[in-house]
């Protein structure tokens, strides 16, 4: 490992690299960093004003299921809850689409049944649109893109679950089913590379994490940790996806995990403190929580 002082640069070119962003991600690297603007306040407001504006009256945003999830994801990020209008106008269009045709647990085939990956074993999925309408390829705000179409549907279904977990409907008895069911595919995702994606398992997690299955969101943690290589990342998948889900998981397996994929995080950041131009903002602001987390104390 470069050791804490590499960490401790990284974040440096962070803060200078957020300093003047007037964007959602600004606002909340900065108050990770502990260099919130003076108007920062003021600016979550307008954002959240802005954010609302775009969406349509039925709740949803034109970009589709994706962009309407995210759309929850934002205002609650910078503070507009899920019992706040905007928040509960988005949501009541992705809880609209819960169940619906079009999911990804709907069917079943011999080898979805042994993989339990169908209807048999899954249940509560939302539906991001019906069969017949191609969903993938699909770009997720952190970059990662899902070109497989059921892989896109069930990242699609996670990140929606995700939402209505944050947004306080986890007492809905299809909202938890789903989650039981992420819950109950760990030893599926075992099974590192083989029928289900590596950052399948990520969108699973980080849609656990947001649950109160705090004990099945660590075990799926530990697995995703166990088959971490020695340069830190993960054999087959997309190293942000994965760093974003392991970030939210407060389990001791998640922690170690980030520590050793810091060194190839810092050695991929940009002078200007940037990870690319993919995702550009995004991909900072996970890189930021990440290695906020790899520096605390085990």
């Amino acid at each position: 490992m470069r050791g804490t002082a590499s960490v401790a640069d990284a974040l440096t070119r962070l803060g200078g690299f957020f300093a003047e962003r007037r964007s959602r991600q600004g606002v909340l690297a900065r108050a990770a960093l502990g260099r919130a603007a003076p108007d920062d306040d003021t600016l979550r407001a307008e954002l959240i004003v802005v954010l609302r504006e775009e969406t349509r009256l039925d709740g949803s945003l034109p970009g589709g299921a994706v962009a309407t999830a995210w759309r929850a994801h934002e205002l609650m990020d910078l503070g507009h809850g899920g019992d706040q209008p905007g928040t509960v106008r988005v949501m009541g269009w992705v809880l609209s689409v819960q169940g619906k045709p079009g999911n990804f647990a709907e069917g079943c085939a011999d080898a979805r049944h042994r993989h339990r990956a169908c209807e048999h074993a899954l249940g509560g999925f939302f539906s991001p649109g019906p069969a017949s309408e191609r969903l993938a390829p699909i770009s997720f705000p952190n970059g990662k893109v899902f070109r497989a179409e059921p892989a896109a549907r069930f990242a699609a279904s996670c990140l929606m679950l995700r939402a209505a977990l944050r947004a306080g409907h986890a007492s809905r008895p299809q909202v938890d089913q789903h989650a039981i069911c992420l819950a109950r595919l760990e030893g599926q995702f075992g099974d590192w590379g083989a029928y289900w994606a590596p950052d399948l398992a990520a969108s699973a997690l980080h849609a656990l994490a947001a649950s109160q299955r705090i004990e099945a969101a660590a075990a799926l943690a530990a697995m995703i940790a166990r088959h971490q290589d020695t340069s830190g990342t993960w054999p087959g998948g997309d190293f942000f996806h994965l760093l974003e889900a392991l970030a939210t998981v407060p389990a001791p397996e998640a922690r170690d995990a980030l520590r050793r994929a810091a060194p190839t995080l810092v050695a991929q950041q940009r002078p200007d403190g940037s990870f690319g131009s993919t995702a550009r903002e995004e991909r900072a602001l996970i890189a930021t929580r990440v290695l906020l987390a790899a520096e605390q104390r085990p």
